[in-house]
């Protein structure tokens, strides 16, 4: 079925990729949870990350992109609710002890559970409002109203598993020895930096 939407499909692959690889939350969040903790946990940050792009086909596909685009209260309300999330997460970056003390209380901070780096990614992704911005633009230029819905998801699964490649590939690289050992360096910095970028992002996001 995909073969009959070879040219739509081919634009929204390519306009994805160029998205994906551009600097954001997402980013930043795999690299702090690759060099904080490794990159078990950072491989599977970046799958809730992958997943988390099924939350924008869902409501894409349901209509919901149509009444979040032509309601401009409802679409500040899920720019808030992003930006204020992006907040907490900087926040947390802040306070941190550091990529390369990482502790708690004076014990070494434990390793997150599967569960809880695949929660972080995909909420990173789910309330990013950079990536609502990029769905309704995607599906309301691009997609053809007569494109079926199983053709959409099909769609929103390539995007999921390049978008969990990607950071994957991104985790990987961030262990890699020389360069973890550098972020690790910079020690406390490293998380701060983090935490302000951050917020920067979420300032931007709900345009103060």
């Amino acid at each position: 079925m995909l073969a009959q939407y070879g040219t739509e499909f081919a634009l929204i692959a390519l306009a994805h990729l160029l998205a994906v690889i551009s600097p954001g939350p997402d980013f930043l969040m795999t690299v702090r949870q690759s060099v904080r903790h490794g990159f078990h946990t950072g491989s599977w940050t970046a799958i809730g990350i992958g997943t988390g792009i099924m939350v924008h086909v869902a409501y894409t596909v349901l209509g919901i992109a149509v009444l979040l685009r032509d309601n401009p209260t409802l679409f500040q309300l899920v720019r808030y609710a992003g930006a204020l999330y992006l907040v907490w997460l900087g926040w947390q970056c802040l306070r941190s002890g550091g990529a390369a003390s990482a502790e708690v209380n004076g014990k070494p901070e434990p390793t997150p559970s599967v569960w809880q780096a695949f929660r972080i990614g995909f909420l990173t992704n789910a309330l990013n409002p950079k990536a609502t911005l990029f769905f309704l633009a995607l599906f309301t230029s691009i997609v053809s109203l007569s494109t079926p819905w199983p053709v959409q998801v099909g769609y929103g699964l390539w995007m999921m598993v390049v978008t969990a490649l990607w950071f994957v590939l991104v985790a990987w690289l961030m262990v890699r020895p020389p360069v973890r050992a550098m972020f690790l360096r910079a020690g406390i910095w490293f998380d701060r930096v983090l935490g302000v970028l951050l917020w920067l992002v979420a300032v931007r996001l709900i345009g103060l």
